[in-house]
């Protein structure tokens, strides 16, 4: 009786090592200006399960960035923009949801986050697809202090966050106010190119940027666990970025 038993153990325990799989799930953007690798945070399930969905579906691919704002940000996932002529004012567009708050004081609005867009409702519950990845600018403490006592109406920003905002960069003002729920670990780059291109009035590119979104495979999102810090409240290597 006892071969059974092992058997048994001995395939339970293969059978949960190969169920592992990776701890994060990684996605790609690309657009005529480069590509990103993002990867999706644990700590914000809802937001990372929608985004996976969307990303299966093939709903990003076609949407462009539609509002570009140099040293703070880029924005896209507005589906209305597949479709929208050259000009039209962009950024009303969604789908019939919205994702709840995930607010976490562990995730802030450094360089490359990714986040969430949002009307402007109480509950501050995200767009069900539109989304900002922050190109951001370094702060100093003096400005932090003066941004303290005005727009953050006294809320202290903690003292390792300081200095990613003075080193690193971001936008600290936005903190607690849309759900931060991923970040770039690859080719940054991109969103200074997109966010550097010239843009009207509304801050629509002249010129289009669509993008393609895909989700890494599991093999691929294993070997990028392998490579890259877990935590996100730390410094992160940028791979490929030298």
């Amino acid at each position: 009786m006892k071969k059974p038993i092992l058997l048994t153990v001995l395939l339970f325990i293969t059978a949960f090592a190969f169920a592992k799989g990776p701890k994060h799930q990684y996605v790609r953007i690309t657009t005529s200006y480069g590509e990103v690798i993002i990867r999706l945070y644990n700590e914000t399930p809802q937001h990372r399960d929608n985004f996976i969905k969307l990303a299966k579906q093939g709903f990003y691919n076609g949407t462009l960035f539609h509002r570009v704002i140099q040293n703070f940000m880029i924005q896209g996932g507005d589906p209305d923009s597949k479709t929208a002529k050259t000009g039209a004012e962009l950024g009303n567009g969604d789908l019939k949801y919205t994702v709840p708050a995930e607010f976490k004081d562990s995730l802030f609005h450094k360089r490359g986050v990714l986040a969430a867009a949002r009307d402007d409702n109480p509950a501050k519950a995200s767009s069900a697809c539109q989304f900002y990845i922050v190109e951001g600018k370094r702060w100093t403490d003096g400005k932090l202090d003066t941004l303290e006592n005005t727009r953050l109406k006294g809320r202290k920003i903690p003292t390792w966050q300081r200095e990613w905002y003075k080193t690193v960069g971001g936008v600290p003002h936005l903190d607690q106010n849309y759900t931060v729920y991923g970040e770039v670990v690859s080719g940054i780059d991109m969103v200074d190119r997109i966010a550097a291109v010239k843009k009207d009035a509304k801050d629509r590119p002249l010129q289009n940027v669509p993008m393609t979104v895909a989700l890494l495979s599991k093999k691929e999102c294993e070997q990028l666990d392998k490579l890259i810090a877990p935590s996100p409240s730390l410094p992160q290597a940028e791979l490929g970025d030298k």
